[in-house]
């Protein structure tokens, strides 16, 4: 984790995006604390490529709605994500998170599952039971590519992709595979199941960085989904490198 163990600022990101024709991005959270969410929105206003934010705020506290009305007001604040993965699966289903959850959809914000593939179960009662709400899936539940594992993982995908309420992104592959030895071939049989079950309509890029660094360069990440969507029609490669975030997002 060496090479991660540094400041990254919009400013290292501006020419990767550049160099790579991605004329913007999205910035998802990394700290769970609002101090973290108020810095992020301070750097939309500085950087006009930051095209939306996903921020974190204490789904189970009291006073959530009051929260939500205060980050209302900031149009750069699409969205918002917890660190699932460093809690139990039951953690999502609790009456206080699901509450949280419930006032999302209230004031149109998004909400980003970022779990691993034990939590899939969890994850389909929580897009289950709130229907109206936007969900997306962030990095593919984070699948154990290096050792191969697939099944239960491809069953639960299945399972949860049928909500229409629920996203995924294809993102943060490399850091789930063998970080020195990977090959693009690696992700195929994981990528494959995803368009096949969330279809083209339904599936957006993520490039992970700068967390993606400690296994590929940012050109690397996007050049594995660009060979494989290359065969795909025009229109289908512009919803998933961004016209679905765009409308999921309301970029």
């Amino acid at each position: 984790m060496a090479i991660i163990r540094k400041d990254f600022l919009p400013s290292d990101l501006r020419t990767v995006l550049q160099e790579n024709n991605m004329d913007g991005c999205v910035a998802v959270q990394a700290d769970q604390t609002e101090t973290e969410t108020d810095f992020l929105v301070g750097l939309t206003k500085e950087n006009d490529f930051i095209k939306g934010i996903v921020g974190w705020v204490n789904l189970r506290a009291d006073e959530i709605r009051e929260r939500l009305v205060h980050y209302k007001q900031f149009d750069s604040i699409k969205g918002f994500r917890h660190i699932l993965q460093g809690e139990e699966p039951s953690f999502m289903l609790q009456a206080d998170f699901m509450r949280g959850i419930a006032a999302l959809k209230e004031f149109g914000f998004t909400y980003d599952i970022l779990v691993f593939p034990k939590h899939l179960t969890a994850a389909t009662a929580l897009v289950k039971k709130n229907p109206d709400q936007l969900f997306v899936i962030d990095h593919i539940a984070k699948p154990d590519i290096k050792n191969g594992q697939i099944d239960k993982w491809k069953k639960d995908i299945q399972t949860i992709a049928q909500f229409e309420n629920l996203y995924c992104k294809i993102s943060g592959m490399v850091t789930e595979a063998d970080y020195r030895y990977w090959k693009k071939e690696d992700f195929i049989p994981y990528i494959d199941l995803v368009v096949e079950s969330f279809g083209t309509n339904r599936i957006m890029f993520g490039s992970d960085w700068p967390v993606c660094n400690v296994a590929a360069a940012y050109p690397q990440v996007l050049d594995i989904v660009r060979t494989y969507f290359s065969s795909f029609t025009r229109n289908e490669q512009d919803l998933f490198f961004g016209g679905n975030a765009v409308k999921f997002y309301k970029l």
